[in-house]
């Protein structure tokens, strides 16, 4: 007879009196920006933010409605940012992108890309130093 031990695959942690579930393989480095970013979702002004990797997407918009138009804004923003730091052999690693009514933050932090968008008045460099590493 073999017995079959099942690990938990997730684990629920406490931030700010709100449950959060971590992967227990999440990569550390995404757990931690997961965090601040729960911390960040809270300044007045903040719209919402899109963090993936290869494997792993965390998604909280205040108008899910434009999940698909932000998350193709997300993508072309950090190819772009890729595209530039290749042509121009430099290290884009975040760019601000602001339109009439809104911005976004867009960084890439080793293998993840985040997205956070808010209202123009809202001080992004505040925001970047709080997810800086």
């Amino acid at each position: 007879m073999v017995k079959r031990i099942a690990k938990p695959t997730t684990t629920t942690v406490m931030v700010d009196g709100l449950p959060v579930t971590i992967a227990l393989d999440e990569d550390p480095e995404f757990a931690g920006l997961r965090s601040s970013l729960l911390q960040i979702n809270k300044i007045l002004g903040i719209k919402g933010y899109i963090l993936r990797n290869a494997t792993t997407a965390v998604i909280d918009l205040q108008n899910p409605a434009k999940l698909v138009e932000y998350a193709l804004f997300l993508s072309e923003t950090t190819d772009a940012c890729e595209e530039l730091s290749k042509l121009f052999r430099l290290t884009m690693t975040k760019a601000v992108v602001e339109g009439s009514e809104i911005k976004m933050l867009c960084m890439i932090i080793g293998e993840n890309r985040l997205g956070i968008f808010m209202e123009k008045s809202v001080d992004h460099t505040d925001i970047f130093r709080q997810i800086s590493p």
